[in-house]
C-alpha cells in the first residue's frame, strides 16, 4: 500500500489550513454561499438537501485498518454514526456541521486521507479492479499505475479547472471489473509489441443525461508514455470542450460531436508537441512505487483446506456465503472475501462506525491489514486464508455484515437519491429496500444467478442505472415520483446501455415489475444462461411484456 511522501503530507496540511480559514469566513458571513461554493468543492464538500456532505477520497479503493478506524471515528464524532460508500470507492459523510469540516480533514490527514479532487471540475479519484493483485487473470497489477496517475493529476495546474469533472479507471486484465468504458478515460493494461507494459486507451465514456460507451482511441500506448498521452487527451479536451452549457461539457459530448477519428487526430497533434522527456516516468520511480504493492508475505498453504471444507459441509449458511461472497485468489490456499453492504431492507453502501471497526479488526487479523472498497459499493478483504474464512464469516455475521448476495439480485447499486440529494427527482433508497425485500429469498437469488440492478434518483445517474442489467431511474411527473425501467445494460468488457422498456411506474409497482421480469428470465433462459446473456439473445421484448401486461390487464 502506498504511503504519503513529504510532498503529499505538506500539500494536505496546507490545504486544510487554507480551507479552515475559508470556513471561518463563511461562518462569519464574510463569504456568501455562492462565493464559498467553488472553495468547498475543491475540498470535497457539497451542500445537500439538509446539510453539508463531505466526500473522502479512497484512491483506487485501498485502505488499511488504521484508516478504517479513523473513518469510524469521524462517523461517530462528527456525523450520525455511519458513512456511505460510493461507486467511485469514496466514502461520504452526510451530516457534518460546517464548523467541524476542518477538524474532520485534519483527523483524516493523520492517517493519510483527504478529500481533494472528490468534487469539482477536475480529475477525480482514480479507480481500479477491486481484485487487483489478487485475480489470476491479470497481466499486471494496475494499482502502481493508478498511484502514478494520482500523483500526476493531483492539483495539476493545467487541469484544475476543466470544462467538467473527469474520471479515469485502470484495469490489468481483459475482464473489466472497473467499468472502464463508462469513464472519460479507461485504461487497460496490455502487452506492447516489445512485450513491455502498454495501455489500451478508451475515451469518451460517461452516463448522465446523454450516456455514451467509451471508444478505443489507442490500442497500445507504451507505459513510459502514459502520462504524456493522458496529458494530450486532457489538453485536447481542455481546449475544445464546451464551457457554455454544463449538460454538454463532458468529454463524451465532445468525442461524439467531432467523432473518434477527429478527436484522435487532435490528441496525436497534442502528443507530438509535448516534451516527452518531461513526462516520461523514470524507471527508478516506477520501481519505487511498484515496491509499495508487492504481494504480502503469503504462507505456503495446501490447495485444499480440510477445516474450510468441513465448515462448508457442516454449516449450509456458511457454504452459501462462500458460494456468493468468496472469490478465487492467485495465491494457493487464499481467497478474497466480499463484505456486502447490502443487507436485506438496508441502505446500499451504508456502514456504521461499529461495523467499520469490525472490518478494521478483521483486516488487521486476517487480511494483512488491508481492506478495499469496490465499485459495487461493497468492501473486500483481499487476502484471507481459506482456513480462516469461517472465523471471518462468524464475526461478520455477528456484525450484520454477512449477507450472502455478492453479484446477486439484492446486491443493488443505488445513489442516495431524494432523501439526501438536492439534484434528485425521486428517492432511490426506498425503492432499493422494496426490491431487496421482494427478492430476499436466498434460494431464488442463487437460482437467478448474477443480476446487476442499479437505481438512480435522477438523470445524473450516480447509481449507474444506464449500465445495470436492470436499471431504475427516478423521474418527476408533475411533482410525483415515478420510475423508468431499462433492461440490457452492462458495465463490463461488453459494455452496453440499457433499453428503456416502457412508461414510468409509481414506486410501489417497481419491485413487483422487476420480479416479474426475473421470473420471465427463469422461464425463457437456456441451461446455464446468465440473465444478461438471455437479454442479449432475445432482446428486451419478453421482459417488457412481463413488466407491463399484468399492469395493463388490471387497468
Amino acid at each position: 500500500m502506498y504511503r504519503y511522501d513529504e510532498f503529499d503530507a505538506a500539500l494536505v496540511r496546507e490545504r486544510i489550513a487554507e480551507f479552515s480559514d475559508q470556513v471561518d469566513r463563511r461562518s462569519s458571513g464574510e463569504l456568501t454561499e455562492d462565493e464559498f461554493k467553488p472553495l468547498r468543492l475543491m475540498n470535497g464538500v457539497y451542500l445537500q438537501l439538509h446539510a453539508y456532505m463531505a466526500r473522502i477520497a479512497v484512491p483506487y479503493g485501498v485502505m488499511n485498518s488504521r484508516q478504517m478506524r479513523q473513518l469510524a471515528h469521524v462517523a461517530r464524532t462528527y456525523d450520525k454514526g455511519y458513512g456511505h460508500f460510493t461507486t467511485r470507492t469514496n466514502i461520504q459523510f452526510n451530516w457534518p456541521a460546517l464548523q467541524d469540516l476542518p477538524a474532520i480533514l485534519s483527523d483524516l490527514a493523520e492517517v493519510e486521507m483527504h478529500a481533494i479532487q472528490t468534487s469539482g471540475n477536475c480529475i477525480r479519484n482514480v479507480t481500479t479492479d477491486v481484485f487487483a493483485g489478487v485475480a489470476a487473470d491479470e497481466i499486471e497489477d494496475p494499482r502502481p499505475w493508478c498511484e502514478i496517475v494520482r500523483q500526476w493529476s493531483t492539483i495539476h495546474p493545467e487541469f484544475s479547472f476543466l470544462p467538467r469533472k473527469f474520471k479515469i479507471a485502470v484495469i490489468g486484465a481483459a475482464k473489466d471489473r472497473a467499468a472502464i468504458r463508462t469513464h472519460d478515460v479507461g485504461l487497460q493494461i496490455v502487452r506492447g509489441e516489445d512485450g513491455q507494459t502498454a495501455f489500451r486507451v478508451f475515451v469518451g465514456g460517461g452516463q448522465g443525461r446523454l450516456p455514451h460507451i467509451a471508444q478505443e482511441i489507442a490500442p497500445a500506448v507504451p507505459g513510459r508514455s502514459l502520462l504524456a498521452y493522458l496529458t494530450a487527451i486532457l489538453r485536447a479536451y481542455n481546449l475544445l470542450g464546451r464551457r457554455d452549457n454544463i449538460h454538454k461539457a463532458r468529454i463524451k459530448i465532445l468525442v461524439a460531436a467531432v467523432g473518434i477519428d477527429a478527436f484522435r487526430d487532435e490528441v496525436e497533434r497534442q502528443f507530438a508537441i509535448l516534451r516527452l522527456e518531461d513526462l516520461r516516468i523514470p524507471d527508478e520511480e516506477l520501481a519505487r512505487i511498484q515496491a509499495y504493492f508487492t504481494p504480502p508475505p503469503f504462507a505456503a498453504l495446501p490447495a485444499i483446506s480440510s477445516s474450510y471444507d468441513a465448515a462448508r459441509r457442516l454449516n449450509p449458511e456458511f457454504a452459501r456465503f462462500t458460494r456468493s461472497n468468496l472469490r478465487a485468489h492467485k495465491q494457493v490456499g487464499y481467497g478474497a472475501i466480499i463484505i456486502s453492504l447490502k443487507p436485506i431492507d438496508g441502505v446500499p453502501g451504508d456502514i456504521t462506525a461499529a461495523q467499520m471497526e469490525v472490518v478494521a479488526d478483521l483486516a488487521e487479523r486476517f487480511s494483512f491489514n488491508e481492506v478495499r472498497a469496490s465499485y459495487e459499493q461493497n468492501l473486500v478483504l483481499p487476502h484471507v486464508r481459506l482456513e480462516d474464512a469461517h472465523a471471518v464469516w462468524s464475526r461478520l455475521r455477528e456484525a450484520g455484515l454477512a449477507t450472502a448476495n455478492a453479484d446477486l439480485a439484492t446486491d443493488i447499486i443505488a445513489c442516495p437519491g431524494l432523501d439526501y440529494c438536492s439534484l434528485a427527482n425521486a428517492r432511490s433508497i426506498p425503492v432499493a429496500q422494496a426490491l431487496s425485500r421482494q427478492l430476499a429469498d436466498a434460494d431464488l437469488q442463487e437460482k437467478l444467478g448474477p443480476v446487476r440492478i442499479n437505481i438512480s434518483g435522477c438523470i445524473n445517474a450516480c447509481g449507474h442505472h444506464h449500465v445495470g442489467h436492470i436499471g431504475v431511474l427516478g423521474v418527476d411527473r408533475k411533482g410525483e415520483e415515478y420510475y423508468q425501467i431499462t433492461v440490457g445494460g452492462s458495465p463490463d468488457e461488453q459494455a452496453a446501455l440499457g433499453e428503456i422498456v416502457g412508461r414510468s411506474l409509481p414506486a410501489e409497482e417497481v419491485a413487483p415489475a422487476v420480479a416479474r421480469a426475473l421470473d420471465r428470465y427463469l422461464e425463457i433462459r437456456n441451461d446455464g444462461e446468465l440473465f444478461i446473456d438471455t437479454v442479449r439473445r432475445l432482446g428486451a421484448d419478453p421482459f417488457r411484456t412481463a413488466i407491463y401486461e399484468p399492469i395493463d390487464a388490471v387497468a
